[in-house]
């Protein structure tokens, strides 16, 4: 293999790989974003690991939504439809960490299905934004009962409901589709210059079962690497799963403990991962300590431009430990399932700070150092624009209108105007928003003038500036900090007729979080 990389670079260069089965060509337009799904790069990782092997990871964060679970999400929707199991306008559920709920939500909603996501408490706040964000229901459970737990709950809504139940950690069609794109993709990236190991956690077991049963027909020479945590190793330990009749778990397995990789070993062993063991296709399993993890995680992302969760930086940290012992010019490849940005909430970033180090800090001061820009001569010591009397009498008006007695003058896409929208919806206070850098107050600078009839009548040169009952409250701080106090609601109850205040838990998180917050008494 000493041509490895030159061919390689051939190879890539040429363009290689196998696309979903039954999907239109990659090449011009697509039908819909589910004709994306697949086609994943494996690219060469340069900078980690030991220099005596080719170490290559799939990043399967070149999914639509960013993660190998569309591919199963795909495949359970269209499998389903085609057998007669899921009905148009049925509803669907699932039980997930997040990822194949993600990608159900993509397919679901191109689909038109309602989606019900049932999920345990502890997973990263990101995913359910995301589910909810594309139009899914999100069941939380308590963290307690683990994946077991979001099993059964999903399992008896699905039966109380009649929904369709996705049951992907038995379902043979995640392990099919796989087989059909996942494994030729490899197979095809992999043809000329040959695959010696290939390494994979395990959360569904999809895409080892079908992965590994095409690479024990088509590349027998590459061995399977399964990694799981090193606390909870359910599939190492030889130690069987208690199962139903249906396949499914019937319990957690007696190995499984909490551990920081979302999307690995769930608190059992699926059927499709027990399918692979049981039929003798793993060669080797290696185990990776949680902070290894998280270290090749962030590593991948400043030495390699490489943004994955900590599923694919304990992928990667498995495959560097197992190429410290492979023969000189082995390749391996590491699956990377996806990205690193539904993790912002989780230990993988705690170390990322919102603000400015020392560093970053003299840096911006050096900036503020240097010499004033001297404005151009047209612009230097020129009057402002009068101030109408017409838009005085407008302000006034706006300001002193009994129909509308709270008014808020301000931006349309302001970030401390909208902290005061949203608190007022939450506490559902009705109120008139003039946004002067609207579309309607943009014709001949109608904005400009109401904000300089404004200050006039105020003296306040910023804005959001808030009244009620013709009287000025403040900008965003004031009218928060009021909220917080009990002082706004006296106002608003005060009008006539009086308008109630629903309380607000922290009005001063309604602030953009950039914001710094002094602390609260007692906190």
């Amino acid at each position: 293999m000493s041509n490895l990389f030159v061919e390689l670079a051939e190879k890539q260069n040429a363009g290689s790989g196998v696309t979903n089965p039954n999907r239109a060509a990659r090449n011009g337009p697509r039908a819909s974003i589910l004709d994306t799904i697949g086609g994943t790069p494996v690219v060469r990782l340069n900078n980690i690991g030991p220099d005596h092997v080719a170490l290559f990871a799939k990043l399967e964060a070149f999914n639509p939504l960013g993660s190998v679970k569309d591919r199963l999400a795909l495949a359970v929707i269209e499998d389903a439809e085609r057998s007669g199991a899921l009905k148009p306008g049925q509803t669907v559920i699932e039980a997930t960490s997040g990822n194949t709920g993600i990608g159900l939500a993509m397919v679901c909603a191109q689909k038109g299905y309602p989606l019900v996501i049932v999920m345990a408490e502890n997973f990263s706040l990101e995913r359910r934004k995301l589910l909810r964000f594309l139009g899914a229901k999100v069941i939380l459970t308590p963290a307690s009962e683990r994946g077991t737990g979001m099993f059964r709950t999903a399992e008896r809504l699905a039966e109380a409901r009649g929904w369709f139940f996705c049951r992907q950690f038995e379902n043979e069609a995640n392990a099919e589709f796989h087989a059909q794109t996942t494994a030729q993709e490899i197979l095809g990236d992999f043809e000329e210059i040959g695959l010696d190991y290939w390494v994979t956690g395990v959360g569904t077991g999809g895409t080892l079962n079908g992965v590994a049963g095409q690479l024990r027909e088509h590349s027998p020479d590459t061995r399977i690497v399964v990694a799981e945590p090193d606390n909870a190793q359910l599939l190492a330990s030889g130690v069987p799963q208690l199962r139903r009749p249906d396949g499914a778990a019937a319990r957690s397995h007696p190995n499984a403990r909490a551990h920081p990789v979302q999307g690995w070993t769930p608190d059992f062993i699926s059927k499709l991962a027990g399918d692979v063991q049981d039929a003798g296709r793993i060669d080797i399993f290696q185990p990776v300590p949680g902070a290894d993890a998280l270290r090749v995680a962030q590593e991948l992302a400043r030495r390699e431009g490489v943004f994955c969760g900590i599923s694919g930086g304990a992928t990667v940290a498995a495959a560097i430990a197992l190429a410290e012992g492979a023969p000189e010019g082995s390749t391996i490849l590491a699956m990377v399932p996806d990205t690193g940005e539904r993790y912002l909430s989780t230990p993988l970033f705690d170390h990322i700070k919102v603000e400015m180090d020392e560093e970053e800090a003299e840096i911006a001061r050096s900036a503020r150092a240097q010499a004033p820009v001297t404005p151009p001569a047209s612009t230097r010591n020129e009057p402002a624009p009068p101030v109408s009397e017409e838009m005085l009498d407008f302000v006034r008006a706006v300001i002193d209108d009994a129909n509308d007695p709270v008014v808020m003058f301000g931006f349309e896409w302001c970030e401390f105007c909208w902290a005061v929208r949203r608190l007022l919806d939450a506490a559902g206070v009705p109120f008139r928003s003039i946004d002067v850098d609207s579309a309607e107050y943009r014709q001949e600078d109608r904005g400009g003038e109401v904000l300089r009839a404004l200050f006039s009548h105020t003296g306040m040169r910023t804005v959001p500036q808030v009244f009620i009952g013709g009287t000025l409250v403040g900008g965003a701080d004031e009218v928060l900090a009021a909220a917080d106090d009990g002082t706004l609601a006296q106002r608003l109850t005060q009008l006539t007729p009086p308008i109630d205040f629903r309380p607000v838990a922290n009005p001063m998180d309604y602030l953009p979080k950039w914001v710094r917050r002094p602390a609260r008494a007692g906190v």
